[in-house]
């Protein structure tokens, strides 16, 4: 068989961004003990979903189920898909009502309640089911301009509880079949002058529109109008988008080096014709329809036969966060002396009191997302780099709240006051060492190999990286291990060392030896600086690029270490109570003054 020769000279077939959709996920809604606004019969009950757009911060209606009839349980049949980005903080809300009469217009039905949520939150509950209580707020929003009006208005009493709603996701499963192929060709048109040709296949879905979109491209097979390319595997979601009988157009060009690729051909199938495999249903004659108008006796340039197809599920995210994998947050600070002065308005560390500083705004905006796929919201901190009382000694792995046996706090703002008062008491110094802290965290991810947790480790830091060989073998060490590391750097130095740590563009090694997955991902916090002081919508995109790699990275681990998501837990009355929600440690935060 010809060597395959690599497309990195295929420029214009090489921009594949953006050609595969979101994952989707399909949201269940169920209410329980709605209010009765009826006089001679039960509440008649319609769901609203809003999403809440990141850049305006409106509310906009995302879809309504069917009415039910004559309940206070009901279980809408009409389901909300949306697409579902773990690097986002995707703020839903449900609003109930009575429905009395065919009117779309939502003020002229009973508002019986609301809840609000991120879709996050749905998805890092106990087999992604989610219970909130219904709510009737001070005020309701108007549904057409998302602007505040009295709740009272539509009869509700405010800050009444007025029955529970329950909230199931599941990810559409044909996101997760992938379809491995493979195709030969036979006597395809000769294009070169000196020699045969050079071909390869650019594969493209269509759209509702009639346009195409780009899904695939082989590699090219030199000098040869026979080729055989190599197995490939793609999503069908890629592929078709779910949708079997949808056109898939395969083009067969020559390939040149100067990029201006030849036109041999093309053929059009469906995710259908191909599934069923090697068949004569699936030897394509490759037609040049310049060729066949200007030829009477044109028959074909040449044919393409399908060699094999298979689909398999592949195991996703969601998946193993269903089947309940714990996702451990960690977060760890840099206190070293070129931060400056904390009591100074021109610290990196300086609390203001009137804005979070760049450490505390970055930990929000990751902490806010993550903190969904811990059950008990228990977060250990770290700082490192600063000088402890009572006896001055140098730390790079010191627990915030000051428990040595137990550095975890209590939820994000647990974290925050933890820092805070550390600030108050030991003496910012140096140097700035990554590996104790990196080392810290994979000892734990290396207790719990079975897939029942994941590590993250958040690190936040304004200097110059001062254990480089330290660092790169403890990041190799972890590599092999459940855990993934962030690296947020703020303030103005150069984060030269920090992109290397970044394996995106070459993998981090140490003494010769290569770590297995790419698990850092860094980003300058002065990137997400607003200049229009637009905190929020900056840091959600923090999050958002900061937060991109995790779920394929926790994939990756599963999939090297051949662990299959678990079965998600039966959701019934006798399943065990959830571990308590933050459960302070027993010491105080530090004893010394």
């Amino acid at each position: 068989m010809e060597q395959p020769e690599d497309l990195t000279s295929l420029s214009e077939f090489d921009s594949l961004a953006g050609s595969i959709p979101a994952t989707k996920v399909e949201i269940t809604v169920s209410c329980r003990n709605l209010l009765d606004k009826d006089m001679f019969s039960k509440s008649d009950p319609l769901c609203v979903m809003y999403i809440q757009g990141m850049e305006n911060k409106q509310w906009r209606e995302f879809g309504r189920t069917e009415v039910i009839d004559n309940t206070l349980n009901p279980d809408f049949v009409r389901k909300f898909i949306v697409d579902y980005f773990f690097e986002e903080k995707q703020n839903l809300r449900f609003d109930l009502y009575d429905i009395d009469s065919k009117s779309p217009d939502l003020s002229k039905h009973d508002f019986l309640g609301q809840a609000f949520c991120t879709l996050g939150e749905i998805v890092g509950s106990p087999g992604s089911r989610l219970e909130k209580p219904l709510t009737i707020g001070a005020f309701s929003l108007n549904s057409r301009t998302g602007k505040p009006m009295p709740a009272v208005s539509n009869g509700g009493v405010p800050g009444k509880k007025c029955g529970t709603i329950i909230l199931s996701a599941e990810e559409l499963s044909n996101c997760r079949d992938v379809a491995t192929m493979q195709f030969c060709a036979n006597k395809l048109d000769k294009k070169d002058f000196f020699g045969k040709s050079d071909p390869f296949l650019v594969f493209y879905r269509s759209n509702e529109d009639g346009t195409f979109t780009i899904c695939h491209k082989t590699e090219v097979m030199k000098n040869t109008l026979n080729p055989v390319w190599q197995t490939f595997s793609i999503p069908v979601r890629a592929l078709c988008n779910g949708d079997y009988d949808r056109t898939i157009k395969v083009e067969v060009y020559d390939w040149d080096r100067d990029g201006s690729h030849d036109f041999i051909g093309e053929f059009t199938t469906s995710y259908r014709e191909l599934a069923r495999g090697q068949s004569q249903f699936n030897i394509y004659e490759v037609i040049n329809p310049k060729k066949k108008m200007k030829k009477k006796k044109y028959v074909n340039s040449g044919t393409v036969t399908l060699l094999s197809f298979a689909v398999e599920s592949e195991c996703t995210f969601l998946d193993y966060i269903k089947g309940g994998t714990q996702i451990n947050f960690t977060v760890a600070i840099d206190f070293t002396a070129s931060n400056g002065n904390p009591s100074q308005s021109t610290s990196l560390h300086y609390m203001s009191p009137y804005q979070m500083n760049a450490y505390a705004l970055a930990l929000t905006a990751v902490g806010e997302i993550i903190q969904h796929y811990d059950s008990d919201k228990m977060f250990p901190a770290l700082g490192f780099g600063a000088k402890l009382p009572p006896d001055g000694r140098v730390s790079h792995e010191f627990p915030l709240n000051g428990n040595q046996e137990n550095p975890s706090c209590c939820g994000i703002d647990g974290i925050l006051e933890a820092y805070h008062h550390s600030l108050r008491t030991v003496q910012l110094y140096g140097p700035t060492n990554f590996a104790p802290v990196v080392t810290h965290v994979a000892r734990n991810a290396a207790e719990v190999q079975d897939g029942s947790q994941y590590y993250v480790l958040l690190i936040i830091t304004d200097g110059v990286i001062s254990d480089m060989a330290q660092t790169k073998e403890a990041i190799v060490n972890a590599a092999k291990l459940p855990m993934s590391i962030i690296i947020i750097g703020v303030g103005q130095a150069e984060f030269d060392a920090m992109v290397e740590l970044d394996g995106d563009d070459v993998r981090i090694s140490s003494r010769g030896k290569l770590a297995e997955r790419d698990i850092v991902q860094f980003v300058p916090f002065r990137d997400y600086v607003d200049r229009t002081g637009n905190h929020v919508l900056s840091m959600a995109r923090l999050a958002r690029d900061v937060l991109a790699e995790i779920p394929d990275q926790l994939v990756s681990y599963m999939k090297t270490q051949g662990i299959r998501p678990r079965p998600p837990p039966e959701a019934s009355a006798s399943s065990p109570p959830q571990s308590p929600a933050c459960t302070p440690p027993a010491s105080p935060l530090h004893t010394h003054n």
